[in-house]
């Protein structure tokens, strides 16, 4: 479900009441968890977190108008979905990260290739996907991108 807001802030107004404390509580989890450099922004619908182009003037290879996408969060209609581009890039990521959720997570782990869907708010681990963003910083997700997937 793709939002017409223009700021995170406005995203998350619009959201139906069940996903309002949710989606506030992830969104702190980043803010207080990502390194230094990424900025927030809306971003295909959804709040983003990006490298700017002040950082990285190059932008996105699939849009360089767009600055260089990192993370992404959104309330679907059947989940609240978690968008990391490191999971995606990073083998060693993804395989603690697996490793991490089922160690300490009851549910059964949803993801795409960068997507870990949550269809019940209430298992939203909130401190290991705090632990997620503070592993990637600016730089290593700008080596990362070139290295796995500007090529």
């Amino acid at each position: 479900m793709k939002s017409e807001a223009s700021s995170p802030q406005e995203y998350l107004d619009q959201l139906p009441e069940v996903r309002k404390a949710p989606m506030r509580l992830l969104r702190q989890c980043i803010v207080e968890n990502l390194p230094p450099g990424f900025e927030e922004t809306m971003s295909y619908g959804m709040i983003g977190y990006v490298v700017p182009h002040s950082v990285y003037p190059k932008g996105y290879h699939c849009n360089p108008e767009l600055p260089l996408p990192f993370l992404n969060i959104a309330s679907q209609k059947n989940y609240i979905a978690f968008y990391h581009s490191g999971l995606y890039a990073d083998p060693e990521i993804k395989e603690w990260f697996v490793k991490a959720y089922k160690a300490r997570v009851t549910t059964k782990l949803d993801m795409g290739k960068s997507c870990v869907r949550f269809k019940n708010p209430k298992h939203i681990p909130y401190n290991l996907l705090g632990e997620l963003c503070k592993k990637i910083g600016v730089s290593d997700w700008i080596r990362l991108y070139e290295n796995q997937i500007r090529k």
